[in-house]
């Protein structure tokens, strides 16, 4: 396949999808945009526009052909925002595929100073492509378009601030952890709330490393078989069931269970069980919907 003449005089209208291009920015100017975008017709303005500053190369393709070329995308990414990767599909956008007069995809354009150039139809091998993409950027030098895409959209949003450092006992509490020493991370989480009653992070981990705690030694879900049939008078049975189908990822069993068991019991008992489905909120965590209707069948028991 021979390689194509590459100059600005294309007989391709473009004024059917876009404005007069604006003025050129300086020459060798950086410009805040992605190195790959996918263009629509409503988007294909500030395609034309951003031609008068950095060449792009619109590659023309659809899902039924193996839709955009990866090579091509591996190529753009190579040279280093040196043109912009503009990936049109023609079944979306048929209007840009129209102006370019493609007859079959993939079809591959480029755009410099508003000016479309006729790159090549089909696939290209890598080397092939990169010969084809060095002649399109010496003509587009000719003509003063040397500028760079950063391959940063100027419309993100910043990127998100670094998370402050843990706090020191939270910190002390995740090495704990990380070395399987449940009680220690227990303690540090607890002289952390010594510190600070409202923090809320350390009530909800130390109600999980304690679940930990106490499962890793009751027999997993046998306590669960265990405490069938144990009248519900039988605490210990059913707060060890309980925390067997918590650990197994059954939150709403164990919140039935135990909203049974205040509502048979009182005094003591009573309140073990309350606590217990307390400490489940704290785990299962207070947006899921099962905690807001088990607070309100937790509290029809109480009152």
């Amino acid at each position: 396949m021979s390689q194509p003449s590459i100059n600005l005089h294309g007989a391709v209208d473009l004024s059917a999808l876009a404005r007069p291009p604006q003025p050129a920015a300086p020459a060798g100017a950086a410009t805040d945009a992605p190195i790959v975008v996918d263009v629509t017709e409503a988007t294909f303005q500030e395609t034309v526009e951003l031609s008068m500053q950095v060449p792009v190369v619109v590659e023309v393709s659809a899902a039924y052909a193996g839709g955009p070329s990866a090579v091509l995308a591996k190529v753009a990414t190579d040279f280093a925002g040196r043109f912009q990767l503009a990936r049109v599909d023609v079944e979306t956008s048929p209007q840009i595929a129209q102006a370019f007069q493609v007859q079959a995809v993939p079809t591959v354009v480029a755009i410099v100073r508003g000016q479309p150039v006729p790159l090549y139809q089909g696939d290209y091998p890598e080397e092939q492509l990169r010969a084809v993409l060095e002649e399109l950027l010496r003509v587009a030098g000719q003509a003063g378009v040397t500028g760079t895409v950063s391959g940063v959209d100027a419309e993100e949003e910043p990127a998100a601030p670094e998370e402050p450092p843990l706090p020191p006992l939270h910190a002390e509490a995740l090495e704990a952890i990380e070395r399987e020493d449940y009680a220690a991370a227990a303690d540090a989480y607890r002289r952390a709330l010594q510190e600070n009653p409202a923090d809320h992070e350390a009530t909800a981990a130390l109600a999980q490393v304690e679940l930990i705690i106490r499962t890793a030694s009751a027999g997993g879900l046998q306590a669960v078989a265990d405490a069938e049939g144990a009248p519900l008078t039988d605490v210990a049975a059913h707060l060890a069931a309980a925390d067997a189908e918590v650990a197994a990822g059954q939150p709403q069993a164990a919140f039935d269970r135990l909203i049974a068991v205040v509502r048979a019991t009182a005094g003591e008992d009573r309140e073990e069980a309350r606590k217990r489905v307390v400490e489940y909120f704290e785990i299962v965590g207070s947006t899921d919907p099962l905690v807001a209707e088990a607070r309100r069948n937790l509290a029809s028991a109480l009152y």
